[in-house]
């Protein structure tokens, strides 16, 4: 037994008439009688226990009863076990106390009752069964028994059940039952061991063109080898049927379909096995919107044309084809395309400020760029520093430039009046990313000439390369044109240098004042190992003397009528120069990566050729990598637009067997969808939550409050809750078949918007083992037992249980007894306690009178007195 006080707030009253009584007594206790004492006692008890009553005093009576309240799951996960848990409920009972109350009930997604709680359950019967299967909600389970409970009762719940909860939250549950004094034991229910394959997972892409090859991935599982059949199907269309061998374990499967029609698209993929053990884990849905037919732009160089649109699917990539020097400088003209293919392009052919155009509709408008290798390609294309080089996965420089031979390049340039303006920035801009090329043990000399040359850096060993920078970045224009002195002092530096390769670059707009012997200079450069190439800039350049100077020295020549291109020409030159870019022995590369690309090599990799020499950068993803660790296929996302860099070629010189391969086909049709846009522009996301409801937000913030319907594949609209929750963003839940539901989404703009959600099997039907982890938890956090048997789910609850009685009405009653008591005291005096025995005898008159006389003098007597 104990004593527990409810509202001991009211306690704090006691104070009052404990001040008020002491008070009292320190001022009267000397003159007070006994019979003053007892009343005094009286009134400070009466009124204690009116206050005490005010507390809602309780006595707590222990109560032998204990409620024990099994509770099994039913869901589809744990099909098969119906006779393990009706043995182990029919050995509880047979050890049931007659003290023990016990219930029995079952659940999946929601909770029934199949035998209430009492003292006097004695069999298990056969169990109603549910509508809903598919969900295991054990939080709510675990709610609903212990609200069935008497809670001043010793408790406990017994939970039958595999721990694969797949609805609410457990964890959440128990917190909330933390000092609720109910144990709950778990015990496991095993599903008998069967063979089962599932489709876990079938992802198509969220977006296409019409006609694009779409790569289709269907994740497989399965707990043994077996042979399937794998039919795909598109708006209940029968598609392809294809025959599948699955491993245990996870299996991938790549199918491919180039789409046709326009808006949402609905696949369909089955699996079909002999003996399955579950038919309702064979088959996902998932949706696609399919826009118009992509438009792609390949870009050749101005000598030859490109091999890729052939390689296309005509019918469903629009193809157009242009060379480098018809490239547009607007970036309207690049933003009517979906992707671009730059096939073994020069850049002096394109020159910077069309980089920078293309650079922008790439990284801000998602248009997607390839470059494929080549000898006019990369880093031997002049790419280094460019925005081209900005937007690539991979970068320009090679590795291992200790192995590169030793160099020496002399920079003959124009600083005549003619030169002002920007084109002489741009030169300058381009002999100082050709010194950035360069080693720190390079030979390096820089020459800048008007009518005389001007000697800026002397031939050495490049020691510093900020301070070369600094003295080319500082040269100023004026004076006439006189090529020969400058072109003559170049050659004298490097005559004597003792280098592998020996080089000059003469850059001028203008013609010479003079005639000389330039063949004889020339000749004898040869004889020193020493090469020359020239770049003609403008109109007004004297082009056959410059373009003879270049063939005489073995090296090439460059007409430049856009101005941007001369920092591309000097970077060519430079690394054509210094490193060997084309690596040339035959190899068979290294795939990983994506499955849109690893599907391509399941039937083996064919053997390469050649391919430019690049570095990948740090966030790229390789695809394809050679013996030497170089990338061949790399991709990323720059911005908004995706980038691919093949460093081989598109005509089979240098990508060997590959181009025979029987997915070479596959390859450029998997790049160019790998290419176009992943974004679309309608503003409406649609996001699906942890708790299975779905955020549709308005990604634009144009929409204050949005209107979603959800309507499933028969055209009726079903049951849904949406909720906003900011402007332009509202929380949507409904309960839906597996299958496909519509919404159609709406804003105060009337704008609308219909998107496609794919609803998968439920959880239950997934392969998976039972959750031990989650029982083990759920005791501990309850001070229960993970079971093995019914007699331990039966043993006596250690916690002692009582029942709460309130003696408030019993405090107020003695309390009025007492002031009952007090009030007789004070009226009639403590002698009447003594006379009351006599009280009940008949007194004469004369007695009474005799006493009203007297009364009447002493009363008298005390006026008197007064």
């Amino acid at each position: 037994m104990g004593f527990r006080i409810e509202s001991p707030i009211w306690l704090l009253l006691l104070l009052l008439p404990a001040v008020y009584f002491t008070y009292a007594w320190w001022k009267n206790h000397k003159h007070y009688t006994r019979e003053h004492t007892f009343i005094f006692t009286i009134r400070v008890i009466a009124v204690s226990l009116l206050i005490i009553a005010m507390a809602m005093p309780t006595l707590l009576l222990p109560i032998k009863e204990e409620q024990i309240l099994f509770v099994v799951d039913r869901s589809a996960s744990t099909d098969g076990t119906e006779q393990q848990s009706t043995e182990f409920l029919v050995q509880a009972l047979s050890e049931k106390k007659k003290h023990q109350a016990v219930g029995l009930y079952s659940f999946d997604e929601k909770f029934q009752t199949q035998v209430p709680l009492s003292l006097g359950t004695k069999d298990v019967p056969e169990f109603n069964g549910s509508e809903n299967k598919s969900l295991t909600n054990i939080a709510e389970s675990i709610q609903l028994a212990s609200n069935l409970a008497n809670q001043q009762k010793a408790t406990r719940i017994v939970l039958l059940t595999d721990g694969l909860e797949n609805s609410g939250s457990v964890s959440d549950q128990l917190s909330r039952m933390t000092g609720s004094h109910v144990e709950i034991d778990t015990y496991l229910l095993n599903r008998p061991q069967s063979d089962d394959v599932a489709v876990t997972s079938f992802e198509t892409p969220p977006l296409a063109f019409e006609g694009e090859q779409q790569q289709l991935i269907v994740q497989v599982e399965s707990t043994k080898a077996v042979t399937g059949e794998l039919i795909l199907s598109q708006n209940d269309q029968f598609l392809s049927k294809q025959q599948v061998q699955i491993e245990p374990g996870n299996n991938t499967f790549t199918l491919r379909h180039a789409s046709t029609g326009e808006g949402l698209l609905k696949y369909q993929v089955q699996l079909n096995i002999t003996g399955d053990a579950l038919l309702e884990n064979n088959q996902l849905t998932s949706v696609t919107m399919v826009e118009s037919a992509p438009k792609l732009l390949v870009v050749s160089s101005d000598k030859l044309p490109s091999p890729i649109p052939t390689y296309i699917d005509q019918d469903v990539v629009k193809t157009d084809e242009i060379s480098a020097s018809e490239l547009p400088f607007d970036l309207s003209n690049y933003l009517g395309y979906d992707a671009i293919i730059f096939d073994n392009v020069p850049g002096y052919q394109v020159g910077e400020a069309k980089m920078t155009v293309i650079e922008q509709a790439v990284k801000n408008f998602g248009v997607g760029f390839m470059m494929v290798g080549g000898d006019n390609s990369y880093g031997l294309g002049g790419y280094f520093k460019t925005p081209i080089e900005k937007l690539l996965p991979v970068e320009m420089e090679v590795k291992g430039k200790q192995q590169l031979p030793s160099l020496g390049l002399i920079i003959v340039m124009d600083r005549s009046g003619s030169m002002s303006g920007n084109k002489f920035e741009l030169a300058k801009e381009a002999a100082a990313r050709s010194v950035e090329l360069l080693r720190e043990d390079d030979t390096l000399g820089f020459i800048a000439f008007d009518d005389k040359p001007w000697e800026i850096i002397e031939a050495k060993t490049l020691t510093n390369k900020e301070k070369a920078l600094e003295k080319i970045l500082s040269v100023s224009v004026g004076g006439g044109t006189e090529i020969y002195p400058g072109l003559d002092l170049a050659y004298d530096r490097l005559s004597d240098l003792k280098l592998q390769r020996k080089h000059i670059i003469l850059l001028t707009d203008g013609q010479s004042a003079t005639q000389n012997e330039y063949e004889e200079l020339i000749t004898e450069g040869l004889a020193n190992n020493i090469t020359l190439s020239t770049v003609a800039i403008g109109q007004d350049s004297d082009r056959n003397l410059l373009e003879q100077l270049a063939q005489f020295g073995t090296g090439r020549f460059y007409d430049v009528m856009d101005e941007s291109t001369i920092p591309a020409i000097l970077s060519r030159e430079t690394v054509m120069i210094s490193r060997t870019y084309i690596e040339d022995n035959p190899f068979y590369p290294t795939i990983s990566g994506d499955p849109a690309w690893t599907s391509l090599f399941e039937e083996g990799v064919p053997q390469f050729n050649a391919y430019i020499a690049t570095t990948a950068k740090q966030t790229s993803t390789v695809i394809a990598e050679s013996t030497k660790e170089d990338p061949v296929i790399a991709e990323w996302m720059y911005g908004l637009g995706r980038t691919i860099a093949y460093t081989s070629d598109s005509t089979g010189a240098w990508s060997g067997d590959f181009a025979r391969f029987n997915q070479w086909g596959n390859f450029w049709n998997t790049a160019v969808s790998r290419l176009l846009p992943s974004y679309s522009e309608v503003p409406f996301d649609i996001r699906k939550s942890e708790d299975g409801s779905y955020t549709v937000s308005d990604s634009s913030g144009q929409s204050s409050f949005l209107d979603i319907v959800a309507v499933n594949e028969a055209g009726e609209e079903i049951d849904s809750l949406s909720e906003p929750i900011a402007p332009g963003k509202s929380r949507v839940s409904f309960e839906a078949d597996p299958g496909l539901i519509f919404l159609r989404i709406s804003n105060e703009q009337d704008s609308m918007y219909q998107a496609g959600i794919s609803i998968p099997y439920s959880e239950e039907y997934k392969i998976q083992p039972p959750n031990k982890g989650l029982l083990q938890d759920i005791s501990n956090r309850t001070g229960g037992q993970v079971v093995t048997t019914a007699v331990q789910a039966m043993r006596d609850i250690d916690f002692e249980s009582s029942e709460s009685k309130s003696i408030q009405l019993w405090l107020v009653l003695v309390a009025m007894l007492l002031f009952f008591v007090d009030i007789t005291l004070r009226r009639f005096g403590w002698g009447m306690l003594s006379r009351l025995p006599q009280g009940l005898k008949r007194e004469k008159p004369e007695s009474l009178a005799t006493q009203h006389d007297t009364n009447v003098s002493q009363l008298l007597k005390g006026k008197k007195k007064r």
